[in-house]
């Protein structure tokens, strides 16, 4: 169990030695959305799309059946997003500073600009791309990113009770950066940790 743990944390070590996370402006761009029908609650701050929902803010862009926008009084904004049976949200994201994107998809998605954090769960996917090629995969039942920290955590066990579906353990695919000129400096990137919960730890 321990070599298991340990290869485990080498290999995430390895993954933060090469990441860099999302363009830090987009957390400040206006949200904007396209959808079939629109909902809005004044009193609750409380805006429901559906239908072929695509919202965009920045280079950040995520597609999803539904989507609940919840707004407070500074201008934060909470969305939930939700796929249609049997589908998976989409979204995808310039990373700070290089020529990559991050994209992912996922049965939900929650956004917190405020946090600036991205939550994947169910079927949750991570991926990041050099041009038009898949360099890195992670897959996991939930997956947070945390643009503020720079951190990201991969949760291998379903937090709902009696959900079998899935695989119950990690997965990561990694390939090797491209070598660069040696006078340039390397790009710092984030930490990456492991998340200590189990589906008996989640309500």
């Amino acid at each position: 169990m321990k070599l298991k743990l340990i290869t485990l944390l080498c290999t995430l070590a390895a993954i933060a030695a090469q990441s860099a996370f999302a363009e830090k402006a987009d957390r400040d761009k206006p949200m904007n959305v396209e959808a079939d029908s629109l909902k809005h609650n004044d009193q609750q701050q409380l805006t429901i799309f559906a239908g072929k929902v695509v919202m965009t803010k920045g280079s950040l862009v995520m597609k999803a059946a539904r989507m609940e926008v919840k707004q407070d009084k500074q201008g934060n904004q909470v969305a939930k997003l939700w796929a249609d049976p049997g589908e998976r949200i989409f979204f995808r994201q310039k990373r700070e500073g290089l020529d990559e994107f991050t994209e992912g998809e996922a049965e939900t998605v929650v956004y917190n600009s405020q946090a600036d954090t991205l939550t994947l769960s169910q079927r949750a996917e991570l991926r990041l791309l050099r041009g038009q090629v898949v360099a890195d995969r992670i897959q996991g039942q939930e997956i947070l990113v945390n643009n503020t920290t720079e951190v990201f955590t991969v949760d291998g066990k379903s937090g709902l009770p009696g959900n079998t579906s899935g695989s119950q353990r990690v997965k990561a695919t990694i390939t090797p950066r491209p070598k660069t000129n040696e006078l340039t400096p390397p790009v710092a990137g984030p930490v990456l940790k492991p998340s200590t919960r189990t589906g008996a730890d989640k309500p």
